[in-house]
């Protein structure tokens, strides 16, 4: 099975757009919810290999005839968006992010660098690890 990279995005009509950026085909879903934009993202998938399949096109290779599995990511605005739970400024205070910073980020008027990211994705993580001890 092949693992295709899928970004999650905050669409503009305030649902989730989902895009594959290293394919070299158009795949992509929409919904008001992320579970729609995912159903989309797979119903796109299968029509792209039923018009290669049925007008004799060999599928490119990136697409596995059609067995692939997708890798999601999200983007700042749609974790956000995705996990209402998640206070912008206290997610920032607890994994030594500049809120500010961190606001930017979710309203798209910054964009963090690949180091910024490896360390918010490593202290989320390192929060749903101390999350997941805790009992009632």
């Amino acid at each position: 099975m092949k693992r295709i990279k899928a970004i999650i995005e905050k669409g503009s009509d305030g649902g989730y757009g989902i895009y594959c950026p290293d394919l070299d085909v158009v795949l992509i879903g929409n919904g008001l919810t992320e579970q729609e934009a995912k159903d989309e993202l797979h119903e796109c998938l299968d029509m792209i290999v039923e018009h290669y399949s049925e007008n004799g096109y060999e599928l490119p290779e990136a697409l596995n005839g059609g067995d692939v599995a997708f890798d999601y990511h999200y983007d700042f605005s749609a974790f956000f968006k995705a996990y209402p739970v998640f206070n912008v400024s206290g997610l920032a205070a607890a994994i030594g992010i500049n809120p500010s910073l961190m606001r930017k980020y979710k309203n798209g008027h910054a964009f963090a660098s690949s180091r910024q990211r490896a360390k918010i994705m490593k202290g989320l993580h390192t929060l749903s690890k101390r999350l997941s001890t805790v009992q009632f």
